[in-house]
């Protein structure tokens, strides 16, 4: 057994071993007072540990189906059909692989990615990336904001902008579940994902989408015009969200594993599977959308105001039009679906917040009082926007919160691509070359996919805007200027050298073996990051639960 293969007693974190003497002995309990709802892996090679890992994929994979990404579906399949499915496709696959890292970085390291990049950066780069880690939070979580609210005017008649304000309190009602549990809460998240994919399949049977259309959309690349061009882009963009990076990586921490060669193979795998798993269904329920979409909007039953919806089709629009074609049922069905995305989605985004928080400042706090802080950043220019500008600047402002959030990814992506290729960091699990190189390429394409946007939207903007020519050339070199600084910060997260190791790869060949000949292979165990898990459940502790 190599020098990264097992894991070393670590004065600085002592909730991941305990050690006695100059041994670690696999009947110790690791943690005092350990967690009623403790998820413990069974010390065995099985398939039937794939069920103890169940659970973080799904939550991962709500920012897959959130509302931002329904909106960019609806558009993609009123304006093309289904002639972007296959955008769908790709994306799905680069964001499995890129979703993998970040799992392997916690199980492998026993830190999570915003812990790592305090313990790599100097202060100044980490605070701003902290800043901005927060900032793509707060975007993310206006989308579930709006979404959530249209969602209650389509099923209750709830204005806009009274919708907005209940969304701030029904989350908090549903952190309540976490005194029951991560796993009750990871089956709720579970319960609505299933919700929104049963919802999109019912509207499925009432478009009836042209199978043999959808299979050539979905494995045939093609893109007709620069139109078509610009919404591939924005739908490879809202595939793969920054906050998704530390969550998931944070997530996984929740597991007590063997902390053994086998084990982390073993826990990388079945995370590989259980996400795979997940991501499917977001993929599916993607699919349905497009393919719901393109079968309305291409109806030849429709009448000229239903066309003119379609030509610029937003959440509210979509209600709308799904009640004139296929019938009241389908635009409850829509509503209902919206609502479970928007409300799972905000509860993922307040725990992605509140690791952000703990990993880059080492400062936590009550997930109710993280939530209050979040909701409100994001209810006010939501509220505002709701009140001026109705239904249509809510949509605008979706829009906006896309933008923001490809402009955030890089921040996230490179750390994450740099870690996990990291020999000093994840030792023998570090990625393979072609592995590195695999992500890297898929990396730099979705980055380049981004700032392609970015300058497309600053181009944009200029060319339509109402100021005389100096404003515009002001706003030009503005602009241009922010670009450089922007592309400058990822040349400086991508040249850097790590510097710092991981803490639980510490220990020399020799060390390894003796441990290994002294307690056996698969002794050693990782239990749940104490910190982690007291975000996620903060219960009643009783002496008779130790292990």
């Amino acid at each position: 057994m190599s020098a990264e293969e097992m894991a070393a007693p670590s004065a600085q974190q002592p909730q991941f071993m305990t050690s006695g003497g100059s041994r670690t002995y696999p009947n110790e309990s690791l943690i005092e007072n350990i967690e009623v709802d403790q998820i413990v892996v069974p010390d065995k090679t099985s398939w039937k540990n794939l069920f103890a890992y169940m659970g973080p994929g799904f939550l991962v994979s709500i920012a897959y189906i959130d509302p931002g990404n329904f909106q960019t579906d609806l558009q993609s399949g009123a304006q093309y059909k289904y002639g972007l499915l296959w955008i769908i496709l790709l994306a799905s696959f680069a964001a499995l692989i890129i979703q993998s890292l970040a799992a392997n970085l916690g199980v492998v390291t026993g830190k999570h990615l915003a812990e790592h990049c305090r313990q790599e950066y100097p202060k100044i780069p980490n605070f701003i990336l902290w800043i901005l880690a927060e900032i793509a939070i707060v975007a993310c979580d206006i989308p579930e904001v709006i979404g959530t609210a249209f969602a209650l005017d389509m099923l209750f008649g709830v204005p806009l902008w009274i919708g907005v304000l209940i969304t701030g309190l029904s989350t908090m009602v549903l952190l309540l579940l976490q005194q029951y549990g991560v796993r009750k809460l990871e089956i709720l998240i579970a319960f609505l994902v299933f919700t929104i994919a049963g919802c999109f399949l019912a509207e499925l049977k009432y478009a009836k989408p042209n199978s043999s259309e959808v299979l050539r959309g979905l494995f045939i690349p093609q893109l007709k015009g620069s139109g078509a061009t610009k919404l591939a882009i924005s739908l490879l963009g809202a595939m793969v969200m920054p906050h998704n990076l530390f969550l998931h990586s944070a997530l996984v921490l929740s597991r007590k594993i063997p902390r053994s060669v086998n084990g982390i193979k073993e826990a990388c795998r079945f995370y590989l599977i259980e996400s795979g798993l997940a991501l499917m269904v977001a993929f599916l329920i993607n699919i349905s959308v497009i393919s719901v979409s393109g079968a309305v909007c291409n109806s030849p039953n429709l009448n000229s105001d239903d066309l003119q919806s379609c030509q610029n089709l937003d959440l509210n629009e979509a209600s709308f039009l799904l009640k004139h074609v296929l019938g009241s049922w389908s635009s409850k069905l829509f509503a209902i679906a919206l609502l479970a995305s928007g409300q799972s989605s905000t509860i993922t985004g307040t725990y992605a917040g509140q690791y952000v928080m703990q990993g880059f400042l080492d400062l936590r706090l009550k997930p109710w009082i993280r939530n209050f802080l979040t909701r409100c950043l994001a209810i006010v220019p939501s509220l505002i926007v709701a009140i001026i500008g109705g239904s249509t600047g809510a949509g605008n402002l979706i829009i906006i919160a896309s933008m923001i959030l490809s402009f955030e990814l890089p921040f996230a992506l490179i750390p994450l691509l740099k870690f996990t290729s990291s020999k000093t960091k994840m030792g023998s699990y570090a990625n393979t070359v072609a592995v590195s190189t695999t992500t890297w390429i898929i990396g730099s394409l979705i980055m380049g996919i981004n700032v392609y946007y970015l300058a497309d939207k600053l181009v944009s903007s200029l060319r339509h805007s109402h100021l005389n020519i100096v404003g515009t050339v002001f706003c030009g070199l503005l602009g241009f200027l922010a670009m450089l600084i922007y592309l400058a910060g990822i040349g400086y997260l991508v040249i850097r050298k790590n510097k710092e190791g991981s803490h639980l790869i510490a220990l020399t060949a020799s060390e390894s073996r003796d441990m290994a000949n002294s307690v056996g292979d698969a002794s050693v165990y990782t239990l749940p990051r104490e910190d982690i898990v007291d975000m996620q459940l903060p219960q009643r502790r009783t002496s008779d639960d130790l292990d």
